[in-house]
């Protein structure tokens, strides 16, 4: 992990779900041999997001583990809902409102807000402006109709 700014993407659901999104971007940042910390804004969504990565589709799953699984250290994602990495992970997401205490000690910061929700589209802007200030290196990427992200700033 760096000590300087992260790269903060902003990742704007319109189309569809974060049960949908989230898997695909995990798989991502595990092929490319990261680890992750998934960080949610409650226990009640971190409940749901440890069972829906074991179950999302029916040839696969993400490793994953929390606190109360044991662990902590060794696992390739880890989910939370407080600020700490103890998976060594560059990369943390960030959803159902959760944020970040700090842009720096960490590589990547994914925020993954509904659009539909002008609370978390509030709140995203406020995280965005927030990163600029603290010098961080930040992106916009929304989906298109067919499904594909294309970076809008």
């Amino acid at each position: 992990m760096t000590t300087a700014a992260a790269d903060v993407l902003f990742y704007h659901l319109e189309h569809q779900p974060l049960e949908r999104v989230l898997p695909s971007l995990v798989e991502k940042t595990l092929a490319r041999g990261w680890r992750a910390v998934i960080q949610a804004g409650s226990e009640e969504r971190l409940a749901a997001l440890d069972v829906m990565l074991w179950t999302y589709a029916e040839d696969s799953f993400l490793p994953h583990g929390t606190a109360k699984a044991g662990h902590s250290n060794e696992q390739p994602v880890y989910l939370t809902i407080g600020s700490e990495t103890p998976n060594g992970a560059g990369v943390r997401f960030l959803v159902d409102g959760a944020t970040a205490e700090s842009f720096s000690g960490i590589e990547r910061l994914v925020y993954l807000f509904d659009g539909r929700d002008e609370e978390a589209v509030s709140s995203a802007r406020s995280e965005w402006k927030a990163a600029k200030a603290a010098g961080c290196a930040v992106s916009y990427w929304q989906q298109n109709e067919s499904g594909r992200w294309e970076n809008k700033a």
